[in-house]
């Protein structure tokens, strides 16, 4: 009887014990997500309102990594609450989302979740970008590519400056279907306004893609380069100085020929008057 009546108590201890513990739970849903979407949490708590406790968010492959934590407070009415964890720029791979209390850990109910594994898919290799990623204000922006296996089912497209704010979508833009590889082909012009770094963020009906940064640079100022003046050398030929030979100069006869000349005539001169006498 004694053996009875030891078993109805230590039983009743543990149905008010249990009665006592709070129950808390955690669904991250879906918990396989690609790389660059947004993972959302929700909580349902009967805790009393004003118990607050830590979101926190791990990379877990192999050793846990805090990523984020957000602190999330019971309220009144104890309704389902939910916190958001972006995931853009992440490697795929395996993460934990986890409940931390601060302080003394308060009895939970048996069956609570106090965590949930993640997994994140990097879609990343199944979309190439065939324009340039930084490009002049003049001519931008211009979003081209191909997404594997994307057919005509189209690709969703969301633009946001990191200056400036959203400048375009999301909004799905056409896809061509190449028909030797399935292949889907986009084009799209953005009309942007002013230079800045610019996250282009792809997306289908599976989920995120990725997340490309495109630069924006100021039309750089035209140099205005001298017009060379064009000298046309005229090719003419060197004058040439002649120095003329000097002529040789004749020396003057002698005085003194000269006047045996004289003399040899004014006899033959005076013969000849004689002669006719």
């Amino acid at each position: 009887m004694k053996r009875y009546l030891l078993v109805l108590v230590l039983l009743s201890l543990f149905i008010v014990g249990s009665a006592s513990a709070y129950g808390i739970y955690l669904n991250c849903s879906p918990n396989s997500i690609p790389v660059g979407q947004t993972l959302k949490c929700a909580v349902d708590s009967d805790y009393p309102p004003g118990t607050s406790f830590d979101l926190v968010f791990y990379q877990s492959q192999y050793t846990a990594t805090e990523l984020d934590r957000q602190t999330m407070t019971i309220q009144s009415n104890q309704a389902t609450q939910y916190k958001l964890f972006d995931t853009t720029g992440f490697k795929g791979g395996q993460y934990k989302v986890e409940i931390q209390f601060n302080g003394v850990v308060p009895d939970v109910r048996s069956g609570s979740i106090l965590s949930e594994l993640v997994t994140l898919t990097d879609r990343s290799g199944e979309l190439t970008i065939t324009s340039p990623t930084t490009q002049n204000l003049a001519d931008a922006l211009v979003i081209a590519g191909s997404l594997q296996k994307g057919g005509n089912a189209g690709i969703q497209v969301q633009v946001d400056g990191q200056s400036t704010g959203r400048v375009f979508g999301p909004q799905y833009i056409p896809t061509t279907n190449q028909i030797q590889s399935g292949d889907g082909t986009f084009s799209q012009t953005i009309s942007v306004t002013q230079p800045d770094d610019y996250d282009v963020r792809f997306a289908d009906a599976n989920g995120a893609i990725a997340t490309i940064t495109f630069h924006v640079v100021a039309p750089t100022t035209a140099t205005t380069v001298p017009t060379a003046t064009v000298v046309k050398t005229v090719s003419t030929t060197p004058s040439v100085t002649y120095t003329p030979i000097p002529t040789p100069t004749k020396s003057p006869l002698s005085i003194c020929i000269v006047i045996g000349a004289l003399g040899i005539a004014m006899l033959i001169a005076g013969r000849i008057k004689k002669d006719r006498t």
